[in-house]
């Protein structure tokens, strides 16, 4: 049956205010129980790690406290070994018992694992706890970001924003690069032509936008500009949402070529003319490579107007790279086999 009660006046607005209450007090509510998860897992862990030092329990004991808090407490899920592993771990890693202080504190148990599981290093650990709660990474995110190592590449592309932009905004600028973007999720080969990373890159969307980072939203592929019955077309548009600011993406397999910044400059100027308002910040571009001379760049952006960058892209994960032969390996290695050959 439909309510057909008289309409009362403010009603609508008062209902959408209560019901945002209602979120934010169970977001609320959820923050203050994973808080005092995390704390309690914490001390579970502090607890083992000082009775290991100051009364020599073996490993074993963490199996036997498994079962006796599992049979005590059996409607609680968390107190299996191999999460009291975690917990030991845990407090090795953060001994500071102002822990909740921290930006790890906010993360749910399953990223502080993933922080245990990827990383030996204490800083790099609250690097990523610290980007993890700022940016709301989920767990696959977090895996990513490490994997990929992130903390080498964010805001590393060399750009002349500082050049172009107003100091403010160049800073804003910087923060959504990256050097290198990792672009393994495409599964494609470094012979791929243009067109078909382009495309790849569309139909895994929202794994481009993640690897792009926080804030940039898709508007476009080969985004048409009709320049007095000139066409042209941008590879790649985006809008980052966050600084109200396009953000045009050209892409090329080949190593860097001067002349590529100047048809990046041009799709720079295009859209801040045709696209851009007035509440809109600068438009920047910017260009990725297969590879790239460092000096080259650094000369080739010296002569640019308009704020673009270049990074390059790899199309293998960090893990399979290193495992991989180098150019010198390689030669080393066909330079022997040459000589095998003239032996015999």
């Amino acid at each position: 049956m439909s309510d057909s009660s008289p309409a009362v006046s403010g009603y609508a607005a008062a209902l959408a205010e209560l019901k945002q209450q209602v979120r934010s007090a169970r977001f609320a509510a959820q923050r203050r129980v994973n808080t005092e998860l995390i704390r309690l897992y914490w001390g579970i862990g502090a607890t083992i790690l000082q009775r290991q030092g100051d009364e020599g329990w073996g490993s074993n004991v963490i199996g036997r406290l498994a079962t006796d808090l599992r049979a005590e407490f059996p409607e609680m899920k968390g107190f299996s070994a191999r999460n009291l592993a975690y917990m030991r771990a845990f407090a090795a890693a953060w001994p500071d018992e102002q822990i909740l202080q921290q930006a790890v504190a906010q993360l749910p148990w399953g990223h502080i694992t993933v922080l245990l599981d990827r990383l030996d290093d204490r800083e790099l650990r609250d690097w990523y706890a610290g980007q993890a709660a700022a940016h709301g990474w989920s767990r696959n995110v977090l895996d990513h970001q490490i994997r990929s190592a992130a903390h080498t590449r964010l805001q590393a592309a060399p750009t002349n924003f500082v050049e172009v932009l107003p100091p403010g905004d160049s800073d804003l600028a910087q923060q959504i690069t990256k050097d290198p973007y990792v672009l393994d999720f495409l599964a494609l080969d470094g012979d791929a032509k243009e067109r078909h990373l382009e495309q790849a890159l569309v139909d895994r969307i929202i794994d481009t936008l993640r690897e792009l980072g926080e804030g940039f939203a898709f508007v476009g592929r080969q985004v048409h500009f009709d320049v007095e019955g000139d066409d042209f077309y941008v590879d790649l548009l985006f809008f980052h949402v966050e600084q109200l600011r396009y953000v045009v993406i050209e892409l090329k397999t080949g190593k860097f070529k001067p002349e590529y910044l100047g048809q990046l400059s041009f799709y720079v100027a295009l859209v801040n003319n045709t696209l851009r308002r007035t509440q809109h910040a600068d438009t920047v571009g910017l260009l990725l490579v297969a590879d790239k001379n460092a000096a080259v760049v650094r000369y080739s952006l010296a002569g640019q107007q308009h704020p673009v960058g270049v990074a390059s892209y790899e199309l293998l994960p960090p893990a399979v790279r290193a495992a991989l032969p180098s150019e010198a390996d390689l030669a080393a290695a066909l330079h022997d086999a040459g000589g095998d050959d003239d032996e015999h």
